[in-house]
């Protein structure tokens, strides 16, 4: 099963009881399709960039949470019903790419063997321009004479 992260964003004035709910009833959704919710992240209130418009009035704030689950691949149909809740303001269903869990995870190698293709000198040091001259002769200040001063 892929592994998705799910992002809701609230109203802001929704209260905790109703925010357990609401990610209550997504998990147990997930988890009647034989999910497996992994994480649960709080983001708590957050200014928005804009302001989402909903019916009732305009909301320039919101409170951010992010559920992370192993789920099929039809999760993101079988979460339309979150389209019609009051509570959120938009949500959100990300698909991890080449992620690697489960029995994946466990066959491959400990990555040791990449990092050490990695030279350790060359990755922190700084690109240094040894030209120090000026070079203000390349800027002329009165383009009208032809270069001449």
């Amino acid at each position: 099963m892929p592994l998705y992260d799910c992002m809701l964003l609230l109203k802001p004035h929704v209260k905790k009881e109703g925010l357990i709910d609401l990610v209550a009833r997504v998990g147990r959704h997930v988890y009647s399709r034989n999910g497996v919710l992994t994480e649960l992240k709080s983001f708590g209130t957050v200014q928005l960039g804009y302001g989402i418009r909903k019916l009732s009035g305009r909301y320039y704030q919101g409170q951010l949470m992010q559920m992370t689950m192993m789920a099929t691949p039809n999760i993101n149909k079988e979460l339309q019903y979150l389209n019609k809740e009051d509570r959120l303001l938009r949500w959100l269903l990300v698909k991890h790419r080449d992620s690697k869990y489960g029995l994946e995870f466990l066959n491959e190698d400990d990555g040791e063997l990449e990092l050490s293709k990695l030279s350790r000198g060359n990755i922190y040091e700084e690109d240094i321009d040894d030209d120090d001259d000026d070079d203000d002769d390349e800027y002329d200040e009165n383009p009208g004479n032809g270069g001449k001063l």
